[in-house]
């Protein structure tokens, strides 16, 4: 019986540990987890969601202080077409969070960053070219296109020195996207370096309608990777969503796949960026807990746990300070449904609740929108619960080893805590 182990991810000349952790915002996927995948040989991401909110609390910097104070005047107008991100300033806070993570790097794997083309930030494509050329300025060592086509990403950074020399990928729920991407890009005479097929399991946003029961990742992945095979492509395939054991790991790359990008169990390592008391949610959560709602301003499905704060919150859009989702615009529709809800609202009554969309930026920079895989209920079954009724906390390390090492469906409990007796 084979292991994930007994696999090699081979991207270029080097050869990896074929187990990728996902690129959580806003900054559950850390630096501290995405390097720890890399010191183990494997493949860590980092997001550039929200990064001058990130750099805030890693470095004490004060980016968002500083462009609230510049549009403070327009906080009650519904208006946020005024409302930009300074291009130095957010570069400058992409290559300080992905410099200071790779200086820290050690071992023989890789740090990627996730880069979202839905992080549209009142001037799309330019914010992205900004965050992606900060990055390989910085020393990523590679990019992965998320929540979007990104049809004309490559055309963002084909110039850039490092654009043939950093890995490329892009994350695809279809082979219709992942044709369109090759098409639209082909005259980059640049082939993604991998593709990341994420199926209807994943956590957080997701690349299908509300009909996405409907769909299955190995049938996803089977037919991307029949395709690639009759255009004579050899594109490494990474599936991703739903991948909860070695087992289910192991089953893929035996189908072909070059490696698995996982992700909802490293929510409850001690590396991840959420605090313990949400952690511990995540623990507590049953299957009925999980839903996929519309709730995100993206106009994607979005997988959660329900009972979090973000549902139906009566929050005032902040846009002056954070405004990661307006379009190219200024609008969201989070501002609409707040403003619609407050209308609604019976005379006299207190900031009504906002039922329709949730304000995202808000949210996760206050990690009170519990995104989830729709197996986070099974996290409890791979830890020890305490004697007060809590879990404890996992290593990465732990997790990533037991994806490596696995087998026969099993999941290796860590080593009980040591309580230590006072007095």
């Amino acid at each position: 019986m084979k292991c994930v182990d007994d696999f090699r991810l081979r991207l270029g000349k080097q050869e990896l540990v074929p187990v990728m952790i996902g690129g959580m915002g806003v900054d559950i996927s850390t630096a501290t987890l995405a390097l720890e995948a890399a010191r183990l040989g494997g493949v860590g991401h980092i997001s550039d969601a929200m990064v001058p909110t990130v750099t805030d609390r890693r470095f004490n910097t004060k980016y968002v202080k500083s462009k609230l104070a510049r549009y403070k005047f327009n906080v009650e107008n519904p208006d946020k077409s005024l409302v930009q991100f300074d291009l130095g300033l957010l570069e400058e806070a992409t290559r300080l969070h992905v410099g200071n993570t790779m200086q820290r790097k050690e071992g023989g794997g890789l740090v990627f960053i996730n880069c979202m083309e839905k992080l549209t930030m009142n001037a799309p494509k330019e914010t992205l070219r900004v965050r992606m050329r900060a990055a390989l300025d910085a020393g990523i060592d590679g990019i992965t296109l998320a929540a979007g086509l990104h049809l004309g990403s490559f055309a963002l950074i084909e110039d850039h020195p490092r654009f043939r020399d950093a890995k490329l990928g892009i994350i695809v729920s279809s082979l219709r996207a992942l044709q369109l991407f090759l098409k639209k890009n082909g005259r980059s005479g640049r082939l993604p370096d991998y593709v990341v097929v994420e199926g209807p399991l994943a956590g957080g946003h997701l690349g299908f309608g509300m009909d996405w029961a409907q769909y299955d990742l190995a049938s996803i992945f089977g037919e991307i990777r029949d395709w690639l095979r009759s255009e004579q492509l050899d594109i490494p395939l990474i599936p991703a969503g739903g991948i909860f054991t070695g087992s289910d790991a192991t089953a893929f790359l035996e189908a072909g796949a070059g490696a698995v990008q996982v992700a909802t169990r490293f929510t409850v390592s001690r590396e991840c960026g959420l605090p313990e008391k949400v952690q511990q949610e995540y623990f507590k959560a049953s299957e009925e807990d999980i839903e996929v709602n519309q709730l995100s301003p993206t106009g994607y499905p979005m997988r959660m746990i329900k009972s979090c704060p973000a549902i139906g919150d009566s929050i005032r859009p902040n846009c002056e300070a954070y405004g990661y989702l307006l379009d190219a615009k200024g609008s969201c529709s989070y501002i609409d449904a707040y403003h619609k809800a407050q209308q609604e609202a019976a005379p006299g009554a207190k900031r009504a609740p906002v039922w329709e969309k949730t304000c995202l930026c808000t949210h996760m920079r206050n990690f009170d929108c519990w995104t989830c895989g729709h197996y986070a209920y099974r996290l409890k079954d791979t830890s020890h619960r305490r004697e007060d009724g809590s879990y404890q906390l996992l290593s990465a390390e732990h997790v990533f080893q037991d994806y490596q090492y696995s087998k026969d469906n099993k999941i290796a409990l860590p080593p009980r805590e040591v309580c230590l007796m006072v007095g």
